[in-house]
């Protein structure tokens, strides 16, 4: 079986390295001239950890990532503890694997370094894909690629398979945006528990704060409401640190340091996919973003992702020859409703975390002690149990 994979993101990787442990050869085409990850960090829940140390990262990823000490909901004026839940050692204990927060360097590094760096096709921008009777082809800029017996779109939310595969960009704006940064933890000395995974929830907005790599770097998202509309096609616009600011002016100083001293000079809009009927097209088939591009308030993007890359290999390692396509079809039927669900609860979750003091947000906050049972669900899932 030769498989080409169009991405080397998370998705792409992981299924690279998926699909060697059950001998299936695989080609990684990326459109980028180097290997190379941007943005700032990531969040590894036990669904997704579980999977990476059965694929032989676990020592890798334990070197570059930190475990959070504690996962804490607070007031955004006062900064109070709305509500709070160990993780370290208990959320090994609880979920059978460890929650990292580690940056997308590094652990594209790790993933990369797993695969080989010099086993991804650089600068291989795909324009279409072609279908024949031996096999699939990519369109790249130097000719055709030599055929595959399937292809798979991991090239994420702009993706250019899912475009091929559906006949339309179809992403729906959330009717928020958010500003994105690394802080060293040294300059915080303002900030409560700073080892902790914290959000800090109010009217119109949150943030979102993590640590990284050793623990001397802050990970954070803050997500406001608004503009109204978007129109800019790759979802991100240049911003000023003043607008940055301008949202969460009567927020805690805390919140306010840290968003002065590391947003990025960009504003993110939030999109997410609509769901597809369909992932798969004859022999070509959608992964992570580019099948359900979500919003970030689980954390689950990369965690999907990776569930994704794992169901995947494991569908195309008991095909029989000529059962192909039956098998995207089992991946499919697989991984739908898992990701609809938590897609859809995080679209919820945005506005539950936006919401003005009073007794809806009284509401939410004591559901919020109830954490582990309203959302063990997601952290408990074993793709390849399922």
């Amino acid at each position: 079986m030769r498989v080409a994979i169009v991405g080397a993101g998370i998705g792409g990787l992981t299924l690279a390295l998926a699909l060697r442990q059950h001998g299936i050869e695989a080609q990684v085409f990326e459109q980028a001239p180097e290997l190379r990850e941007v943005g700032a960090a990531v969040a590894l829940s036990a669904n997704g950890t579980r999977l990476l140390e059965r694929l032989g990262l676990r020592e890798e990823l334990a070197a570059h990532a930190a475990t959070p000490t504690e996962l804490i909901y607070r007031h955004w004026r006062d900064g109070g503890r709305l509500a709070a839940h160990p993780v370290g050692s208990w959320y090994r204990e609880r979920f059978g694997y460890p929650f990292y927060g580690i940056h997308r360097v590094d652990f594209q590094r790790v993933l990369g370094t797993a695969w080989g760096f010099d086993q991804v096709r650089t600068a291989c921008r795909v324009r279409g894909v072609v279908e024949r009777p031996e096999g699939v082809r990519l369109e790249l800029p130097d000719g055709p690629s030599d055929p595959a017996d399937v292809v798979v779109g991991a090239d994420g939310a702009h993706s250019t398979v899912r475009q091929w595969l559906t006949g339309a960009a179809d992403a729906v704006y959330s009717g928020t945006s958010g500003f994105r940064g690394l802080v060293p933890t040294a300059r915080l000395g303002m900030l409560p528990d700073p080892q902790a995974i914290q959000f800090w929830v109010g009217p119109g907005g949150h943030l979102l704060h993590y640590p990284i790599g050793s623990g001397e770097v802050i990970n954070f998202l803050a997500v406001v409401e608004g503009p109204a509309h978007w129109t800019a096609p790759n979802w991100v616009l240049p911003t000023a640190p003043a607008e940055n600011l301008a949202a969460f002016a009567e927020w805690h100083p805390a919140v306010r340091t840290m968003i002065a001293e590391g947003a990025q000079p960009q504003r993110w809009a939030l999109f997410s996919h609509p769901p597809l009927n369909h992932w798969s097209r004859g022999r070509v088939v959608l992964l992570g973003d580019a099948a359900h591009a979500m919003l970030p308030h689980h954390g689950q993007g990369a965690n999907q992702t990776i569930e994704d890359a794992v169901t995947l290999a494991d569908c195309l390692a008991e095909a029989r020859p000529g059962e192909l396509e039956a098998a995207l079809r089992r991946y499919e039927a697989l991984r739908r409703t898992r990701t609809r669900q938590v897609a859809r609860s995080s679209w919820v979750t945005s506005g539950l975390l936006h919401l003005p003091d009073g007794p809806a947000a009284r509401q939410r906050d004591r559901d919020l002690a109830d954490l582990p049972a309203n959302f063990g669900w997601i952290h408990d899932f074993d793709a390849q149990r399922a």
